[in-house]
């Protein structure tokens, strides 16, 4: 019996996420297509609406109201508690991003639901499903399964390759009501710079205390920019004020799975392995051969970072260029 799925998608900078696109897919993993209903907020997912039949929405719910414009705690919960009333779903799926980690477990405590958070695989074995997630700072994984009731999770980015999954898709206008709000937001101010999305970056160059100042997130930054990467740090660089907390990996921080992850003058403290050590493929720069890091790393340079960073940059422009 196919199972209908609520599929939570987000954007950002009026931009869809990625992550929106993996929750999809993890959705026509486990049901029909026809099955899938995704729901987004604000009035302007009509321009979304093509790449989210691509990938196997076939339903969409635009929520509007004009205390949704502007992300609070207090007025989503009620929009979301609203469509799960509606549609009454028996799986949900949400990102896990800082909206995924506010809500999901405000919604799961309002209709006493269990919660799977933070899950990097989805699969349906006969009638089950099957959610996979990292424990123990990404040491083991445990897999679990649901006994009844709905079934929520939320899904770590950069972990599902998106599959298309096309055909048409339908558009419900839905108006919700939001009242007695706690928060009012009356202005956004963006303390880090736009680019590449930290969470969902495929490439990441961090970091730490070895940069000595704020001067030597420059270089990082450089490299980031050849590569099409995004900007991370320890947290002894935020601690020391080299860099804003925003940029912070690790188990107290973000945590990120990029392609690519390059780790320069950054220790390896466990807490900061906790938030970036499913990565791909992971590159140490270090003038200590006996730092942590290198225990964890697939490549190990050992080296002064103000030499080496400069030289990869200059190294990656040359293949860049070649392949232009």
């Amino acid at each position: 019996m196919s199972k209908k799925v609520l599929a939570i998608v987000e954007t950002k900078d009026n931009k869809l996420r990625n992550v929106s696109l993996e929750v999809l897919t993890a959705a026509n993993r486990i049901t029909d297509r026809q099955e899938v209903v995704t729901v987004a907020f604000g009035d302007d997912m009509e321009k979304h609406m093509e790449e989210l039949g691509k990938y196997g929405a076939s339903e969409i719910y635009t929520v509007t109201n004009e205390e949704l414009d502007v992300y609070t705690t207090d007025a989503y919960f009620q929009a979301l508690c609203q469509v799960i009333e509606e549609i009454k779903p028996d799986v949900i799926l949400m990102p896990h991003t800082a909206i995924g980690k506010d809500l999901s477990p405000r919604i799961a405590s309002f209709f006493s639901l269990g919660l799977v958070s933070d899950v990097i695989d989805v699969q349906k074995e006969g009638e089950d499903i099957t959610f996979t997630r990292p424990i123990y700072a990404g040491k083991a994984l445990e897999r679990r399964k649901f006994v009844e009731g709905i079934q929520f999770a939320t899904i770590r980015p950069n972990n599902i390759i998106p599959l298309q999954n096309e055909g048409s898709i339908k558009k419900v206008d839905f108006k919700v009501e939001v009242n007695n709000l706690r928060t009012v937001i009356k202005e956004v101010i963006r303390k880090t710079s736009e680019g590449v999305d930290l969470t969902e970056a495929k490439v990441v160059i961090a970091g730490g205390r070895g940069l000595k100042s704020p001067e030597g997130f420059k270089l990082l930054q450089n490299l980031a920019d050849v590569l099409g990467g995004a900007i991370g740090a320890s947290r002894g660089a935020c601690d020391a004020e080299y860099c804003d907390y925003s940029l912070q990996i690790g188990q107290t921080g973000k945590v990120v799975t990029p392609d690519l992850y390059i780790a320069c003058g950054i220790s390896g403290a466990i807490q900061h392995l906790a938030g970036m050590s499913n990565s791909k493929i992971i590159v140490a720069i270090n003038k200590d051969p006996e730092a942590p890091i290198f225990d964890i790393a697939d490549y190990g340079i050992v080296g002064d970072l103000f030499d080496v960073v400069p030289m990869l940059t200059e190294e990656f422009k040359k293949i860049t260029i070649a392949a232009v």
